[in-house]
């Protein structure tokens, strides 16, 4: 019974006052983290601002109920949310109607994916994403959320989705007419993130910095109407709404092999994730278990207007740090996140988009694992592995980037052993 309903094997801990208090804690601090960060994350994947909370929402709940994870927290990611614009922008306009619909329709395939992974018992799946993969395309990831971000941050007319070569020469062209109160937005975000780091266990930086760069461009704007900054449009209401997937089989045709990349990477950060945490917990993870959980939580997320959704690193690491004990703490922060937004969502028409890319510079800077990085280029094969990923994810689509960096990492492993098979001359 624990397999089909695991939560029934942690339930009882929250009888304890202490077991329950520490991840009611742990959840508030959690939903006032993932306040700024879902509108940032959102707007990476071309979403409306809202649709980061709410991905933030009914999947974390799922995955929190149904996974093997004790801390891990599911909803929108950094990685995630740049594969979904990559994937999902040539079909149709970013924010669009018709783009949204796909989005939901790729969290629906990629949850029907991994459900079917997970009942087929395919947790080495995973094996074959290796580590080298991740490090290169999160590496490439981090670049691209920059090139994404460039246009908000310095205020330009660049143009959206385009590539990194792309950006540059229209950067170089238009530096010139950078609007100064947008840069100083920005500006004022990460220094202040940066500045409140020592502080960040008791009020997140993350909040911190969007408060200040939301206070510079208010500033702005009252000293001069000119300096007026361009912000994310109003958020909704706290609740998501409900939302369906378009099951057409024109609209599957086209949304198959992203939806299987993105199952790929999707599991691969959660799994890695999880067994990070469980490691540092000593505690037992059973991946087959998270497939079933991360499956259910993106299959529910497309009927309540989720995108795709995978492990959070940072999310993750606040909740550990923050003390949770059980899955509740997720579960909670959800239900907080609920109750913060029915209050502040008047307020989401203040939050300039300069502030938003300064936060996701930041989130794109500790996506590069720098140390990882010189460790790998150390040694031969996997310094192919890690250069041909982060290449592909610069320059083609970044389904086959993922693709094709499994597969010079499978060649290059098997070379790998038939000359470590090789006798001495």
């Amino acid at each position: 019974m624990s397999r089909l309903l695991p939560f029934l094997a942690w339930w009882p801990l929250l009888r304890e006052r202490r077991v329950l208090r520490a991840d009611l804690l742990a959840g508030l601090t959690g939903a006032i983290v993932v306040l700024p960060q879902g509108v940032a994350f959102a707007t990476l994947a071309g979403m409306p601002p809202a649709y980061g909370l709410y991905s933030a929402m009914v999947p974390c709940v799922i995955a929190a109920l149904f996974g093997s994870s004790r801390v891990m927290v599911t909803g929108p990611a950094n990685a995630i949310s740049l594969t979904v614009l990559a994937v999902i922008a040539p079909l149709a306009a970013p924010e669009s109607p018709r783009y949204v619909e796909l989005v939901i329709t790729l969290a629906f395939m990629v949850g029907v994916w991994q459900l079917l992974l997970a009942l087929m018992r395919a947790g080495r799946l995973i094996d074959y994403v290796s580590h080298t993969v991740i490090v290169g395309f999160t590496a490439g990831a981090a670049v691209l959320i920059v090139n994404s971000q460039i246009r908000s941050f310095f205020g330009l007319d660049i143009t959206r989705g385009a590539s990194v070569a792309r950006t540059l020469v229209e950067f170089t062209e238009r530096w010139s007419s950078m609007h100064p109160a947008a840069v100083a937005v920005g500006a004022a975000t990460i220094a202040t993130a940066l500045a409140w780091q020592r502080w960040n266990r008791y009020v997140p930086s993350m909040l911190v910095a969007v408060l200040a760069g939301s206070v510079v461009g208010i500033a702005a704007q009252w000293y001069d109407r000119a300096l007026a900054v361009a912000t994310v449009a109003a958020l909704p209401g706290a609740l998501p709404p409900l939302s369906a997937p378009d099951l057409s089989v024109a609209t599957l045709r086209s949304l198959l092999l992203p939806s299987i990349a993105m199952t790929l990477l999707a599991l691969a950060e959660a799994v890695s994730i999880a067994r990070a945490l469980a490691l540092r917990r000593a505690e037992t993870l059973d991946g087959n278990q998270e497939f079933l959980g991360q499956g259910l939580a993106n299959v529910a997320g497309a009927f309540f207007s989720s995108y795709p959704a995978s492990g959070s690193f940072n999310r993750s690491g606040v909740n550990a740090v923050a003390g949770a004990v059980t899955p509740f703490s997720a579960i909670s922060a959800s239900l907080f996140l609920v109750l913060i937004l029915a209050f502040v969502a008047p307020l989401g028409r203040h939050l300039p988009l300069a502030a938003v890319a300064g936060i996701l510079f930041l989130v794109a800077w500790n996506l590069v694992d720098r140390a990882e990085i010189r460790r790998l280029l150390g040694d031969r094969f996997e310094r192919i592995t890690l250069i041909v990923t982060f290449v592909a994810t610069l320059g083609i689509a970044l389904e086959w980037a993922i693709l094709l960096g499994v597969a010079v990492g499978h060649v290059l492993d098997r070379l790998r052993g038939r000359r470590g098979a090789m006798p001495d001359a």
